[in-house]
């Protein structure tokens, strides 16, 4: 198994990005990562202060304008996102009011409007990474059955399977373009998405025919508030995991609640995001096994906190993600002790030469 050393530190620059200096617009805030010590920035694809996603899909002249932009403060693009507008490829009706605010207004209020709206932005996603050079991309699945993720009142039979297979069929095309650019789709597996864990990203797998531009941005806060094995996750679905989300989160169960948090607010529940280091992730143990699997692309942070102020956390968050990135041995550590051998030698030892 080959193994290498992963690129880093970068930032997702969607919590940061503002109306006032220095998260007004491309130049202004990858200069400001980059002052931090980032080397890479992940680009939210919505953000019309930071980037013009229709225009980087039609004109490679501008996504060059694009990375010149980046490069000039010593940095690369690791990935764009569309995790905005990838969660309205499947909306339940029960979330359409809430979900309405991610799209233009002239879609708004019309689910289906919405949807295509969205499927032509994901689309867009892919193109644009080709033009800027990209091979990875992240986003979500959008949810149908997550409204029935308790089994009570009993679901009817084929509720789910039905679900999973309207999202294949939603997907499926959306995948087969990123094929043809060249371009792994990274799902965030998210509760509030149909995807969400292990077992639910098998089904939409199954559902997308194994497409192989279906991949995973691999994000343990998420799993660490499911109580899932974050360090086995890796070792079962490492061939899939393209894209890295370093984000920290803690659980702290209580006499009152529990997974479910008791509908209570960000600071007051069981389950809560927190700033690198302040939660209670095992790094140590995310980026072993990461390395031992050959994951070699980037880890970036997402900032998210119920607590700290986000631009301490992203100034923590680079040295933190450096202390914690592997670089990989070129040589084993017991090298000095080896003999030299051959085929004669060893059997010879075996006792059977």
């Amino acid at each position: 198994m080959a193994i290498a050393t992963m690129k880093g530190p970068a930032l997702f620059l969607a919590q940061f990005a503002g109306d006032k200096p220095p998260f007004d617009s491309l130049d202004h805030i990858a200069g400001w990562a980059a002052s931090l010590g980032y080397k890479g920035v992940q680009i939210p694809s919505w953000d019309g202060r930071l980037f013009d996603l229709k225009k980087a899909a039609e004109s490679k002249t501008y996504c060059d304008e694009v990375k010149g932009t980046v490069e000039s403060h010593g940095l690369a693009i690791t990935e764009l996102s569309t995790h905005l507008q990838s969660q309205l490829v499947a909306v339940h009706p029960a979330y359409d009011a809430m979900f309405d605010g991610f799209a233009v207004p002239e879609v708004r209020g019309d689910p289906k409007k919405r949807q295509a709206w969205a499927v032509d932005q994901v689309r867009m996603g892919a193109t644009a990474s080709r033009n800027l050079g990209l091979t990875r991309h992240v986003g979500f699945t959008g949810a149908l059955a997550f409204p029935y993720l308790y089994p009570w009142p009993q679901r009817p039979a084929g509720l789910v399977d039905e679900a999973f297979a309207e999202l294949g069929r939603r997907w499926k095309p959306i995948l087969d373009h990123y094929d043809s650019c060249g371009v792994d789709y990274g799902y965030e597996l998210h509760p509030g998405e149909d995807t969400f864990d292990g077992a639910t990203f098998e089904m939409f797998l199954d559902a997308v025919g194994g497409h192989s531009r279906a991949t995973i941005n691999y994000d343990p806060s998420h799993f660490l508030l499911q109580q899932l094995d974050y360090l086995a996750f890796i070792d079962i679905y490492h061939e899939r995991i393209t894209s890295f989300h370093v984000k920290d989160a803690e659980f702290n169960p209580d006499g009152r609640q529990g997974v479910y948090s008791g509908y209570q607010p960000w600071t007051s529940r069981a389950g809560r995001f927190r700033s690198l280091g302040d939660g209670q992730v095992d790094f140590s143990g995310v980026f072993s096994k990461l390395t031992t699997h050959g994951y070699d692309h980037w880890a970036v942070l997402e900032w998210e906190c119920c607590l700290k102020h986000p631009e301490d956390g992203a100034a923590e968050g680079a040295p933190f993600i450096e202390d914690h990135i592997i670089r990989v041995t070129e040589k084993a550590f017991d090298d000095f002790a080896a003999g030299g051998s051959d085929q004669a030698a060893n059997r010879r030892i075996l006792g059977i030469g």
